[in-house]
């Protein structure tokens, strides 16, 4: 099982990694042995909308995390919508104007042109909040970016425009790139405080079923779904955030 997801992974990211990128890790705090806890967050990047996740979480009431881009706002109505009547379950937050990394330079990451310069950063994270707002009516807090890697001053970068940037812990479904069993054992492998990033925009790709798969097994064993912004968050040191 290992192998098979290094092997995924590898492929996912094009066989090598930029040594000079940073990719944060974040958790929450542990609820502990009879009440753990994890914080779910997807990344609605481009594209549609998987109801197949969307529509678990709504009919089971499982609060979640969504990072938006303003690519995805303006094709999502729908969505948005529904999102925006269930305040109690999704907090929203900005993923970026376009989907562009923030990372410096002219090397691509996961085969995504970067933002290239601090100035394209602060336009992409601005922009980006912009939309949210405009879209959902919604202040965003928290910043993800496109491949969740950074360049090291791109990330103080974003903490002086305020924003506190999301690492997480857990790889659900790596890009939305593994089959359905792939991610369902991801998913429902979570340990207390972990936080687990998946996708929400790939309604076509069999990771969304595991995605959904995965979220109630955990529910099924007694975990406790909550929000970045309902909880403590404890970073690493690459990454200013955490409250």
């Amino acid at each position: 099982m290992r192998f098979l997801l290094v092997v995924v992974f590898t492929l996912f990211t094009g066989g090598a990694m930029a040594s000079d990128l940073v990719e944060p890790t974040l958790h929450i705090a542990p609820g502990g042995k009879d009440h753990p806890q994890v914080a779910l967050t997807l990344d609605a990047c481009d594209g549609a909308t998987d109801d197949r996740i969307l529509s678990v979480l709504v009919a089971n009431k499982i609060p979640a995390t969504l990072f938006v881009t303003g690519k995805w706002l303006r094709h999502n109505a729908a969505a948005i919508k529904t999102l925006t009547t269930h305040p109690d379950l999704f907090e929203l937050e900005d993923h970026g104007a376009n989907h562009i990394p923030a990372v410096l330079g002219k090397a691509k990451v996961y085969g995504i042109t970067p933002a290239g310069t601090l100035a394209a950063v602060d336009s992409e994270v601005q922009v980006g909040a912009g939309d949210l707002m405009l879209a959902a009516g919604v202040q965003s807090h928290w910043y993800r970016d496109a491949t969740a890697r950074y360049s090291p001053t791109a990330i103080k970068e974003i903490g002086t425009l305020g924003y506190q940037v999301a690492g997480y812990s857990l790889n659900g479904d790596y890009g939305a790139s593994v089959f359905a069993p792939v991610a369902a054992r991801q998913i429902s492998g979570a340990k207390d405080g972990d936080v687990i990033i998946a996708h929400i925009n790939q309604p076509k790709r069999h990771s969304g079923e595991g995605v959904a798969e995965g979220i109630l097994a955990l529910q099924a064993k007694g975990f406790k779904f909550v929000r970045l912004e309902d909880v403590q968050t404890i970073a690493n040191d690459d990454n200013p955030a955490g409250k």
